[in-house]
């Protein structure tokens, strides 16, 4: 089970990075169309080349609706790292009281926390799936590209409910390490309990 949760979180990370990459390509493009814009447009070159400054005005610019499309991309890109964070125990903690700790109530702390992260991203998934719902039945556009908005919601709700899932099964996965005293998933942390 663990190996199969493990190629999950990871190919969701991977889609999300792929995904990610791409806003930042498209990001740069539009940008660099933005600011040619600026310039093939300006009092410099259409002095130079007025008949190339109003050619380039219908070809050179950012590109139209790149902001929903980094909107919407960026969601799903969050939702999708999440099972791999994790997975891995990759979330940002602090422990310099928890190191001082005995060995159980540090695995009860990391089974709480578990606990808490699977109940959340429950919710979330939850709520994303109401928003889907709600964004399906009422036809709602993005303002520019005028593409549904409910794409977005069940790219990220489909992400959503794999992190939910993920972390239903890191939760578990601590119960039993709390009960029964033994790791069954290293984070790294555990070499000095």
């Amino acid at each position: 089970m663990h190996k199969f949760m493990t190629k999950l979180a990871r190919a969701m990370a991977a889609i999300g990075g792929i995904v990610l990459s791409l806003l930042i390509l498209l990001t740069c493009v539009s940008i660099s169309g933005r600011l040619l814009n600026g310039f093939l447009h300006g009092g410099l070159m259409q002095s130079i080349a007025p008949g190339f400054s109003d050619w380039a005005i219908n070809y050179v610019g950012p590109i139209n609706g790149d902001f929903e499309l980094v909107e919407a991309g960026v969601a799903f890109a969050i939702f999708a790292f999440l099972p791999l964070c994790q997975i891995s125990a990759g979330h940002a903690s602090v422990d310099i009281l928890a190191s001082k700790f005995p060995a159980r109530v540090n695995r009860f702390l990391r089974m709480l926390t578990d606990i808490v992260f699977a109940l959340v991203l429950v919710l979330i998934a939850w709520r994303l799936g109401a928003g889907l719902a709600s964004k399906y039945g009422n036809g709602e556009t993005s303002f520019l590209l005028e593409f549904p908005v409910w794409w977005a919601y069940a790219l990220s709700f489909v992400a959503a409910v794999t992190a939910a899932a993920v972390g239903i099964y890191m939760a578990v996965i601590r119960i039993l390490e709390f009960m029964t005293g033994q790791i069954r998933i290293w984070e790294g942390v555990e070499t000095d309990l």
